[in-house]
């Protein structure tokens, strides 16, 4: 597995909501239906990442080794007209096969006579791995008579699904209200360490955040105004509040509709008591998107022209390494530059270090995001490194600023 934690041991308790958890369930000849946040990269047909997929081996074993059939549902992508070969589950299954060490069914449709048929003629100790759920478009809706559907398969349902958690969507949301159902143990860690950041941060507490579209950022950075400490911003939301400042940001990509949410963000960040908002005041600039290209580090007044920003600058790195230093628990979300190239990744590498660095030194970290685990994975950073690493994106986000899950409201114990 990827997902790892650093051994730490923590001077407070986590206060949680009580959950129907896994280890609860009474599995033996049982049929269990897994939601999983399989989302998983693919080139050629083939997984490239099985990080997510990695990521509930242990509910998974942990199913199968209480004698259940285990039935895998999850999604891929985006579909727009029902079934489309280029967003089905089936390459999954050589993966999740070695992993597991047993035998997966794939199932070429999620409910109705096909499934039914792959899922009676398993045995217990098994797997079948349903076809995308979004190939119906009764999962987005919620729709019970699709939450149905999906029952008829199983009478047991595991949430391991945090990435989607956020989602009020039928084998989220519907689904559990009808079968039995209980929090896997990766969605337990999930909540549980997530739930730092929301109910009783360490102080001071820095976020980490970058990204493109300000609106899915701003709730996250409202309650980190209130309840944190300092701010540090990357990528299109740099540009987009180095935008609202009045600057020029040449043909950088920002947010031009999200310009007048950030001069309100960085006017509440004015006042006393609230965290800082720390805008870049250097960055680098190049006129093409090209390993070859030749880059500038300018103060942020000087970008015109053509120039585009694609990091940030070595002052403001220096000044976000020193805030990380003197942090007690960090959140990071998003690289803070076009990281896919190595010559704009060197920001996030620096960032990387200091916070690695810094939970090292007994800070808290929790750090996620797809792009996040990707520059990890891509320059081979170690993400054993920090406290927590959550496969959740927007998840995440919305998770620690507060918002409550329709999913996980029906995992409480009542």
């Amino acid at each position: 597995m990827v997902r790892l934690r650093s051994p730490q041991v923590f001077n407070y308790t986590i206060v949680m909501t009580t959950y129907r958890t896994l280890d609860q369930a009474k599995l033996k000849g049982k049929h269990v239906l897994l939601r999983a946040g399989f989302d998983v990269p693919m080139e050629k047909g083939k997984v490239s990442d099985a990080t997510r997929i990695e990521a509930i081996q242990k509910t998974m074993r942990y199913i199968l080794d209480e004698g259940a059939v285990l039935i895998l549902l999850a999604h891929q992508g985006r579909p727009k007209d029902g079934p489309d070969p280029a967003f089905s589950q089936k390459p999954l299954v050589p993966v999740i096969e070695k992993l597991l060490k047993t035998t997966v069914h794939f199932a070429s449709d999620c409910i109705g006579p096909v499934a039914e048929k792959v899922v009676k003629a398993a045995k217990p100790g098994e797997v079948v791995l349903l076809e995308n759920l979004r190939f119906h478009p009764e999962e987005k809706k919620n729709d019970p008579v699709f939450a149905k559907a999906l029952s008829k398969l199983g009478n047991i349902y595991v949430n391991d699904a945090f990435t989607n958690c956020h989602r009020v969507h039928a084998s989220m949301v519907a689904l559990p209200a009808i079968v039995p159902a209980f929090m896997g143990f990766n969605l337990a860690e999930e909540v549980k360490y997530l739930s730092m950041a929301v109910k009783k941060p360490l102080k001071p507490l820095t976020l980490i955040v970058s990204g493109a579209k300000m609106e899915t950022k701003v709730p996250v950075m409202e309650r980190f105004l209130k309840k944190g400490d300092d701010i540090l911003v990357g990528g299109c939301i740099a540009n987009t509040l180095i935008a609202a400042r009045g600057f020029d940001v040449g043909t950088s990509k920002y947010d031009e509709t999200g310009i007048e949410l950030a001069q309100k963000l960085m006017l509440a960040s004015e006042v006393k008591g609230s965290a800082r908002i720390h805008v870049p005041r250097d960055v680098v600039v190049a006129s093409a998107l090209d390993e070859k290209a030749e880059k500038l580090d300018l103060p942020v007044e000087d970008v015109v022209g053509d120039m585009s920003i694609y990091d940030i600058g070595k002052i403001t790195v220096k000044r976000y390494c020193e805030i990380i230093e003197s942090s007690k628990m960090i959140v990071w979300n998003g690289p803070l530059g076009v990281y896919e190239y190595n010559r704009f990744s060197h920001a996030t590498k620096r960032i990387a270090e200091a916070v690695a660095s810094a939970t090292k030194k007994g800070a808290v970290s929790l750090v996620g995001g797809g792009d996040t685990i990707d520059f990890h994975l891509k320059y081979q950073y170690p993400l054993s490194a920090y406290t927590f690493v959550s496969m959740g994106g927007g998840a995440m986000l919305e998770f620690i600023a507060g918002k409550q899950f329709a999913s996980l409201k029906a995992l409480e114990s009542k």
